[in-house]
């Protein structure tokens, strides 16, 4: 895992060129750009928005509305459950955009919680997000593009599980070559992509106020809404409040990327205020517009929420279900991709994985070797695994990260009251979702304690691992030898580099652990 002494031990960093220059061999012998090697800042807050919009959207409002309905036993109080899902994400939104001004780091909540607890804690959260978290809930993402797509071509039977996973690879490798070429292209595609799920998404809610407005509301009427068939425990409803948050994740992925923000301080806000409410909004009323078409028997037996809606209400036209959700989640997968790969590259230049990963393209400024490792570990899980399964290992992982992240905000107000925070929130703020996600695990660990125990026993695993590969420095030279030529070999297998420190980047106000400016490595 050494990272922490990157540039000094590679066999190719004393070398006495200048690093500005690098003339690497197959780039045709000509002088490249004296331009710094370092991530641009090419996100304004449009992107951010589509970022946010583009991560939470992906698979979650197409998949999550069985699972919520199934744990919850009436419409109505599932309803209740996707609003509160949302107002949740709101608080916790509010607190990570004071942490996001304050410690303008890309790495999100790892950043933050190895900036206030220390590297065990911050390595155990990026050990179980790069282990598990970001892996499967892009593989869900994936599988339910290549599902809805399949749809069509099999319409009375569930599609073929070699096609499914045949498929998803397909696209998980395209869209890691994409964001491997250039940060514009990614921004871009997320950009439209974003704007295509928000038109589908927008068209199930116009269909279900037409709807509404025929007389079709029959499931939404208090008295049948409430009308339950099955009595929930308290267990069952913090599964239910899982199973939706699932559809939730992703508001929080802004802040990986937050040194390749235009204006950090401002458009970091700004974009979690405008997205996490509207995001909110279309989910009740897609919810809304589902109970208007289906019963909640058809719901629960439907393998495609949108595409049984769209073959009961659209016609001819229901074709238009299957390929909305396909855009949604290929969009979902971009932006998945684009923020976990920036995850495991600031955890790299923290020196907790292998420095190879904390290396971008001389020429593309993009973390290729962080690309391909998620690449990599997604593919693996989604060979793996039952889908439901999966989001509920997911959910569970993801609030212990949460909460870690929100609680580091209480400690740093009182570590550093004296530090200057842009926005400061109310300390009701996180105090109320701390107690709401303390309900939510204790009573899903009572319901589910396989899957919960399950859970804690990966991020437990990052222990030992810690202690070996980031805790013990001086190793035999054996193992130092071995590190520095499998990065030496991957540096010019991906043709990447050290990046340079941005001068004008924002300064971090709460710490100096920064690595110091290194020398560009060249690939001979």
């Amino acid at each position: 895992m050494a990272g922490g002494e990157q540039p000094r031990n590679l066999r190719h960093a004393g070398t006495q060129q200048q690093p500005l220059t690098p003339s690497p061999r197959g780039a045709g012998g000509k002088e490249q750009s004296k331009e710094k090697v370092t991530l641009k800042k090419e996100i304004g807050l449009i992107s951010a928005c589509a970022i946010i919009i583009g991560n939470i959207i992906g698979s979650g409002i197409f998949i999550s509305p069985k699972g919520v309905l199934e744990h919850s036993g009436s419409v109505g109080l599932a309803l209740i459950i996707w609003v509160l899902g949302g107002g949740v994400s709101v608080l916790g939104s509010l607190c990570y955009a004071e942490l996001g001004v304050t410690i303008p780091k890309s790495g999100g909540d790892y950043s933050y919680v190895t900036e206030v607890f220390g590297g065990l804690a911050g390595f155990l959260l990026l050990w179980s997000a790069v282990l598990i978290m970001y892996p499967t809930s892009l593989a869900v993402i994936a599988l339910t593009f290549s599902n809805y797509v399949l749809q069509p071509v099999f319409p009375n039977c569930v599609p073929p599980y070699n096609a499914s996973r045949v498929l998803s690879m397909v696209c998980l490798l395209l869209l890691t070559w994409v964001n491997s070429s250039s940060v514009r292209w990614a921004t871009r595609i997320q950009d439209i992509f974003t704007a295509a799920k928000l038109l589908a998404l927008v068209l199930i809610i116009a269909v279900g106020f037409m709807q509404i407005f025929q007389g079709h509301y029959e499931e939404l009427k208090p008295s049948n809404s409430f009308s339950f068939w099955m009595t929930p425990s308290v267990g069952q409803l913090a599964l239910a409040f899982l199973q939706g948050s699932f559809a939730f994740s992703g508001w929080n992925f802004l802040n990986y990327v937050t040194e390749e923000l235009v204006d950090p301080r401002r458009n970091l806000p700004r974009a979690i205020f405008i997205s996490i409410p509207l995001v909110t909004f279309v989910y009740t009323f897609t919810n809304i517009a589902y109970f208007t078409a289906m019963s909640p028997q058809e719901l629960l037996s439907s393998n495609a929420v949108a595409v049984t809606f769209g073959e009961k209400l659209l016609g001819y036209l229901s074709w238009i279900m299957p390929a909305s959700v396909a855009l949604s989640t290929f969009g979902g997968i971009n932006g998945y991709l684009f923020t976990s790969s920036r995850l495991c590259f600031s955890g790299a230049r923290e020196g907790h994985l292998p420095s190879l990963l904390a290396m971008i393209h001389f020429k593309h400024c993009t973390p290729i070797p962080a690309l391909l490792v998620c690449c990599g570990t997604t593919a693996i899980i989604m060979l793996i695994g039952d889908i439901y399964t999966l989001i509920n290992y997911v959910s569970f992982i993801n609030y212990l990260c949460y909460g870690a992240t929100v609680l580091s905000l209480i400690v740093l107000r009182l570590k550093k009251p004296k530090l200057y925070r842009p926005i400061k929130v109310n300390l009701l703020v996180p105090i109320t979702y701390l107690s709401f996600w303390a309900f939510l695990l204790i009573f899903s660990f009572y319901s589910e304690p396989v899957v919960c125990g399950i859970g804690l026993i990966i991020i437990l695993t990052g222990v030992p691992v810690f202690f070996l590969g980031v805790y013990w420095r001086k190793k035999p030279k054996c193992i130092d030898r071995f590190i520095e030529s499998m990065t030496y070999c991957g540096q010019k297998i991906c043709y990447v580099v050290y990046p340079q420190q941005d001068s004008t980047e924002d300064n971090v106000p709460c710490s100096d652990s920064q690595l110091p400016e290194t020398e560009k490595t060249f690939i001979k």
